[in-house]
């Protein structure tokens, strides 16, 4: 079991900002989506602006190597979405995956990581290789909305889409700012008979 001072210090954990949007309709996140991805509830835990603290977090955990700080955020988060209505009953959890060739590079997925400690805490199964990125594009950073959309467009697929029937899933990613991604991966879900996609973040730029 993780604890927290370990991994995220005393002072760190009251002064990262949280959304705590679990709870809001219509919150910013959820507001990106609208006609552009049917998604039933979306929220992050934390807000990301730049050059901030919880930049900083997710900087060491995504290129220094604090794999701990992924697990430990989603188990801390997910006791929250457990208790929302909204996120209520979630069958499984899906973490946006990487292409392979970069998860060779990098060693391991961090939306992945962030997806096995919510999935404790909400008593879900996650499933981290249906849903795949059929292939590599370039980093999202500094591109602009329209750039986002055209480099994650058309590059995700499922596997088994009958494994996904009638469930309520939980797609998940570390950071979202525009949203291109999600959208990306939500159009191909969506296209399950019965499926329902919620949306759970690290951090988002919307708040």
């Amino acid at each position: 079991m993780l604890t927290h001072e370990r991994v995220i210090c005393n002072y760190c954990t009251v002064q990262l900002p949280k959304t705590h949007f679990e709870n809001k309709e219509n919150n910013p996140i959820e507001v990106i989506f609208w006609g552009r991805a049917d998604i039933k509830a979306a929220a992050s835990y934390y807000k990301y602006i730049k050059d901030g603290k919880v930049q900083h977090l997710i900087h060491q955990m995504k290129y220094k190597g604090f794999r701990e700080v992924g697990v430990y955020v989603g188990e801390v988060f997910g006791k929250s979405l457990a208790k929302s209505p909204r996120f209520k009953d979630i069958d499984y959890i899906i973490p946006v995956p990487l292409h392979k060739s970069k998860l060779r590079k990098r060693g391991f997925n961090q939306s992945e990581l962030f997806a096995r400690g919510l999935a404790k805490s909400m008593k879900a199964e996650m499933i981290d290789e249906n849903l795949y990125r059929k292939v590599a594009s370039s980093t999202q950073t500094k591109k602009s909305r329209w750039e986002r959309y055209k480099n994650v467009n058309d590059i995700f697929g499922i596997r088994d889409a009958s494994l996904f029937e009638n469930k309520k899933l939980l797609l998940v990613d570390d950071v979202i700012t525009t949203g291109s991604t999600i959208e990306a991966c939500a159009s191909v879900l969506n296209q399950i008979d019965g499926v329902e996609v919620s949306v759970g973040a690290m951090a988002s730029a919307a708040f």
